[in-house]
């Protein structure tokens, strides 16, 4: 189920929430929160619920057993204990993501012919992954205690807000929250707002610049020339941006309307002045969990320059492979490991003194490394590259702008959509709200009153563009 989808806002959206509210128990809210996850998991592949409920357990048991040997100061059962929960929840990783991408290349380089298992990819599972393996390790850490009750860790990693495609919700953010929470009013009105504002960045945004992106990267790129491939790629840039920020807002929302304060994911990551700033800015929850759990891990930057490399590169390898078992998606990681080391070393400091330049430099290389990502095959993300940078024609190509126009939705709408997705992306909603919360209270009011008018005109047309039958993908749903 997608929550830009007319089942989830005009059903069970309405449905759950008027049950939520209703309920005078912490205890039943968190039995139907639960109760309401599954079923959303569930909804379109029922038979991936049994690897979620799996996931919990085995988190549950972990962090359970490693708290009682700790306390019995057992420290080699307790190692065990974190070792064991580590393999089997990478293990279940590691087979349904990996297993035919590692079977393919074995083939490839031994020339075997082994079978290629066809295994159905779980929606979400890198997400609830990393959440239950930040669960167990923050209990193997002393950070947080063990949950004795297991419902409680199925609420924290199956709560359906963040459970498909994060942000990644580290259980002490939110321990205290689903045993002792209390909604208010603000909190209703403040997550109801920001679902909406995320509803209408997927829906309004993301997917009219998605047909754009889909129908230009499905040409060959020795017909796009430089025009159409740079359409595509900004196309893209905008559409990514828009549908996993919107999804973030859509998940903050809701679990603020019950009471969860989860953190930001995203902080205006196209303003960035380096690729440093940027994957400070970019998919937060993701970024922090590398740096906490495998970067700081390794060392970090407290090591010598040749060991620091190393951390970087297996930091960004990895994080290429969590984003999916294909070659396009560790070169990508490669990509931004390289980045990261060279501005580091050699240019980093002089490009920060440059502020026009810092901007438009780290711009191009994002666009470049989202080209990379999308691309179904290497050979064709090098295309598409070399049809941005004039390889195949300064004009565009042999795809006429009757084609683009056809096939890719390249339109007035698209036009307005790119328009409003540039404008979002410089940070200014952010800096408005920071100013209508600075303002006088009669000011304020006067703002808020428009601020609710224009989300209920954004839920409008958003709900009229899903009842139209838009195109509606959600690109994180694959990971």
């Amino acid at each position: 189920m997608l929550f830009s989808s007319v089942i989830f806002v005009c059903a069970f959206f309405p449905l759950f929430f008027a049950l939520y509210y209703l309920l005078p128990k912490r205890s039943l809210k968190n039995a139907l929160l639960l109760v309401f996850s599954l079923i959303f998991y569930s909804w379109g592949r029922v038979v991936c619920l049994p690897l979620i409920l799996a996931a919990s357990l085995i988190g549950w048991g972990g962090g359970l057993a490693i708290g009682v040997f700790r306390d019995k100061k057992k420290p080699g059962c307790t190692r065990a204990s974190l070792i064991v929960s580590l393999v089997l929840l990478l293990g279940m990783l590691g087979v349904f993501k990996y297993a035919g991408f590692f079977v393919e290349n074995l083939n490839l380089i031994a020339r075997l012919d082994l079978p290629v298992p066809e295994i159905v990819l779980p929606i979400g599972i890198s997400f609830y992954t990393f959440q239950i393996l930040s669960y167990v390790a923050d209990v193997y850490r002393g950070d947080v205690a063990a949950q004795k009750n297991p419902g409680i860790v199925m609420v924290y990693l199956c709560a359906f807000p963040q459970l498909i495609a994060g942000p990644v919700v580290r259980y002490k953010t939110v321990e205290e929250e689903l045993t002792g929470r209390e909604v208010t009013r603000d909190d209703v009105y403040a997550g109801l707002r920001r679902f909406v504002a995320g509803l209408g960045k997927k829906v309004l945004i993301a997917n009219t610049a998605a047909v754009a992106a889909d129908g230009i990267f499905g040409y060959d790129p020795s017909a796009c020339g430089l025009i159409a491939s740079w359409i595509g790629a900004l196309a893209y840039t905008v559409q990514i941006y828009f549908d996993f920020s919107g999804y973030s807002d859509m998940a903050i929302g809701m679990g603020r309307m019950m009471g969860f304060h989860y953190l930001e994911n995203f902080n205006d990551p196209y303003t960035a002045t380096s690729v440093t700033d940027f994957w400070r800015r970019w998919h937060i929850s993701m970024s922090s969990f590398f740096r906490d759990y495998v970067y700081i891990p390794l060392g970090g930057n407290r090591v010598s320059k040749l060991r620091w490399v190393f951390n970087i590169a297996v930091v960004w390898i990895l994080t290429g492979l969590w984003h999916g078992a294909a070659w396009t998606f560790v070169v990508w990681g490669v990509y931004y490991g390289v980045l990261l080391i060279l501005e580091k070393l050699l240019w980093g400091k002089k490009i920060a003194g440059i502020p026009v330049l810092r901007r438009f430099y780290t711009l191009l290389l994002v666009v470049i490394g989202w080209v990379v990502f999308r691309s179904e095959s290497l050979t064709y993300a090098f295309g598409m590259l070399r049809a941005m940078f004039g390889g195949y024609g300064l004009g565009i190509g042999n795809v006429t702008w009757g084609m683009i126009l056809e096939r890719s939705g390249v339109n007035g709408l698209f036009i307005l959509a790119m328009l409003a997705g540039i404008v979002l992306s410089t940070g200014i909603g952010r800096r408005l709200a920071e100013k209508r919360e600075a303002s006088a209270p009669k000011r304020r009011t006067a703002l808020e009153s428009l601020a609710s008018v224009c989300s209920l005109v954004i839920f409008v047309l958003s709900v009229a563009s899903l009842a139209a039958g838009s195109y509606n993908p959600f690109i994180y749903f694959q990971f």
